[in-house]
């Protein structure tokens, strides 16, 4: 098949490195078309985490198209992130599944394979929505099967055509959308993918040249470690290794005898296979025998090792007691929880947390790392964010080595609540995961930030008071903002308040608001935590 009719491994590499790039380029227009006007995991940012992974994955590709979109699949579902970010690993494990086997992809091949990741995405969604990018990306693939285009480059362009117009329809089918007067994020950011794979057609320089998130990462703090440091923390060791034929059996192959090995060197050791890709993370003081225990079974596609004194620590082990019985070794149940700002960090692990995740929107390979921490054979998860829910899910249905339960906390004040009334005293996972579930039914969240867009009901700048998706409070100042939040959620109906004070709040702003719900509801009980988020300057929890 010639090379100018088809998509081979090389070419296909190429074609996701050039939608990466150009999704970069428009990834702030992408979140100014976020509806919810708050910085809260948005659409463009989650897209481009995790089309720069499957980017970074590919390299320079392969000759074979099936072995390329493997590897684009692979990186895609580990650094998805967001609900758009999730969808897109499907869509693009889905056409990985449709490559499978195939050197070239021709015009029929390709869009046969487009049509399985569209079928992969609405499968990951559990009431997909028309109007999102999932009608794009549906339209799109129906619209290239039926046409008979001379080329695979025509045959992308048509592609594109037509995912623009059914771009330009989202407003029709989500009525918030035409309110908002914007099209769906989601389905503009697979169009400028679309748009940056057909220019790897015409480009034939370096498209990587565009750079990882991970080179574009602020430089280390050399100063951290002198010439009179002495190690203590080891070396972040992370791998992408490819299992070969000639040293084992990709196809049978177990984690768990490579597990065993890097355990006696190391610690918070991570394994996990995908097709023949393993992918290793471990803290170790010698990272070199961990490199050499990996190579008895495979070569390395990536290897990242970082002195972890200059690394920013991004989780925090908790105190969660051991059950009796475990006597320090390997737990029946462990907590992992995903949360931002000291203060709140600090009140989970309090909890009983034993993994923190930092931040708001963590990827799904932040999980899987955070789950070979906790070392325990039942592991339950509050992703305490409803843009972590859909990652979280995805990580969970990757690991292997304990049994995964994610409730599905969508909130800091849904998780917290999940939290205390967790008790592992039945031994019933099922018990337990119910009354979590339970406890997260009678509970009220709501948050005080600044609007980061303008919008029918409020200014950029000014403030809004947020449950759920709705916008419950508005105004230009933050604290007049906050009594109007507070007074919106039926405060009365409720007997403990947790206000948890932001950065960006001071002390004794927030302790006019104290006063002001003692005063306004004289009975409650009310707890101050300096939480320390960044985003919302207060979050209102009430039981």
């Amino acid at each position: 098949m010639s090379k100018s009719t088809a998509i081979d491994g090389i070419r296909y590499a190429r074609m996701v490195q050039a939608g990466a790039a150009n999704l970069r380029l428009h990834t702030q227009a992408i979140n100014n078309l976020n509806v919810f006007p708050i910085p809260d995991g948005d659409t463009g940012d989650n897209m481009l985490l995790t089309m720069v992974g499957g980017a970074d994955a590919a390299g320079c590709g392969s000759e074979s198209v099936s072995d390329t979109a493997r590897r684009v699949s692979d990186g895609m579902l580990l650094s998805a992130r967001g609900n758009s970010g999730v969808i897109l690993s499907q869509i693009f494990e889905g056409i990985a599944d449709g490559l499978e086997g195939l050197d070239e992809a021709d015009n029929q091949a390709f869009a046969s394979a487009l049509r399985e990741g569209v079928r992969r995405g609405y499968n990951a969604v559990m009431e997909p929505a028309e109007g999102t990018m999932l009608t794009v990306a549906r339209r799109a693939a129906e619209y290239i099967s039926a046409k008979a285009s001379p080329d695979v480059k025509t045959m992308m362009k048509d592609c594109l055509r037509e995912a623009k117009r059914a771009l330009e329809s989202t407003p029709d089918m989500l009525p918030v959308l035409k309110k908002a007067g914007v099209v769906d994020s989601g389905g503009a950011g697979f169009v400028y993918i679309l748009e940056g794979m057909i220019q790897a057609f015409d480009d034939e320089g370096d498209i990587r040249a565009f750079g990882s998130m991970e080179a574009q990462q602020q430089d280390i703090d050399v100063t951290l470690f002198t010439e009179d440091s002495i190690l203590e923390y080891g070396y972040c060791t992370e791998l992408l290794l490819r299992l070969q034929r000639c040293k084992t059996d990709p196809e049978t192959f177990s984690v768990e005898p490579l597990t065993e090995l890097l355990k006696s060197i190391g610690e918070s050791v991570v394994a996990f296979k995908t097709g023949s890709i393993v992918k290793i993370h471990i803290h170790t003081m010698s990272p070199d025998k961990a490199l050499a225990f990996c190579q008895r079974y495979g070569e390395f596609l990536k290897v990242k090792i970082e002195n972890m004194s200059l690394q920013h620590r991004d989780s925090i082990p908790g105190s969660l007691d051991s059950p009796e019985g475990t006597e320090g070794g390997r737990s029946p149940y462990g907590i992992v929880a995903v949360a931002s700002g000291e203060g709140i960090q600090r009140l989970f692990i309090d909890g009983g947390a034993y993994i923190i995740v930092e931040g708001g929107n963590p990827s799904a390979e932040e999980f899987l790392e955070a789950f070979g921490r906790v070392d325990a054979d039942v592991i339950f998860v509050l992703p305490n964010n409803g843009n972590a829910v859909p990652a979280a899910q995805q990580a969970a249905g990757m690991y292997g080595a304990s049994e995964v339960r994610v409730i599905e906390s969508r909130t800091i004040g849904d998780g917290y609540a999940a939290l205390s009334m967790i008790s592992f005293d039945s031994g019933d996972v099922e018990q337990m995961e119910r009354d979590m579930t339970e406890a997260m039914e009678g509970v009220a969240t709501a948050e005080v930030s600044r609007c980061v867009r303008d919008t029918e009901e409020v200014k950029k700048g000014d403030y809004i008071g947020v449950a759920g998706k709705r916008i419950i409070a508005a105004g230009s100042d933050r604290l007049e903002t906050a009594y109007s939040t507070v007074n919106a959620l039926n405060t009365g109906q409720y007997d403990i308040c947790i206000l948890i004070r932001g950065s960006g709040a001071g002390e004794k702003e927030a302790k006019k608001l104290e006063e002001y719900l003692r005063q306004r509801y004289p009975g409650m009980e009310i707890y101050v935590v300096n939480g320390m988020q960044e985003i919302y300057d207060y979050i209102v929890v009430l039981e």
